[in-house]
């Protein structure tokens, strides 16, 4: 939550209307996480992200003698989208092409071997949507005045509640529909089970009756 601080010649009603406006801000997703890297492991996180959403992130690993620490992030097609070797502290950023699993992989090489080496403290900070947007930069550039960055941030909020729900219909559809075609299968296979049943029955009795004429057990 944040408070929308106006200058004097903005304080009137439209502005104090505004500024109910941006009291029920909600928040896209942060990830911020710190773990220890054993020297000579790879640990990896993995989150799924939507369409033409745009990913940030700020890395910092401790610095450790004669070990190496590289750096990847790939989607689920094994695309590189994010790649730096001997990585201490940085920077990245990229925009999603299509909903996918992504996944960031840090890697600790060492020639000391396992146990001689200290592990490695990696802290890592990841925002996408609108969170990842610099609206600073944004207004500096479109000079905007700061109820109009305010705005634009709840325009894009807006925008990425849409998608989502959006998507989570598309996802309601799809489910639908293969339910549905899983039952009508079901059904179908459920009839030919039966008809199969009722054939082999059928031969059954026609075979037994064959069998005890041919016994002479029965007329």
């Amino acid at each position: 939550h944040y408070i929308a601080v106006l200058p004097p010649g903005q304080r009137g009603p439209m502005a104090r209307f505004a500024a109910l406006l941006l009291l029920p801000v909600l928040i896209e997703s942060v990830v911020s996480i710190s773990f220890f890297l054993p020297v000579n492991s790879r640990k990896c996180l993995r989150e799924e992200i939507h369409k033409d959403v745009l990913v940030t992130g700020e890395y910092e690993i401790s610095e450790q003698a004669n070990t190496k620490t590289n750096l990847k992030i790939t989607d689920s097609s094994s695309h590189t989208l994010y790649s730096k070797e001997d990585a201490t502290k940085g920077k990245f950023a990229f925009t999603t092409e299509d909903y996918d699993m992504f996944e960031v992989c840090f890697e600790s090489k060492s020639p000391m071997g396992t146990g001689r080496v200290p592990d490695q403290l990696v802290n890592l900070d990841m925002k996408h949507g609108v969170e990842a947007k610099n609206y600073e930069e944004i207004a500096k550039v479109e000079k905007l005045k700061p109820l109009e960055v305010e705005l634009r941030r709840l325009e894009d909020l807006s925008e990425s509640i849409v998608n989502d729900f959006a998507y989570m219909k598309k996802r309601e559809e799809e489910m639908r529909d293969t339910n549905e075609s899983t039952n009508t299968r079901v059904l179908y296979f459920s009839v030919f089970s039966m008809c199969c049943l009722i054939g082999l029955a059928t031969w059954q009795v026609f075979y037994l009756r064959r069998f005890f004429k041919a016994k002479k057990l029965i007329e």
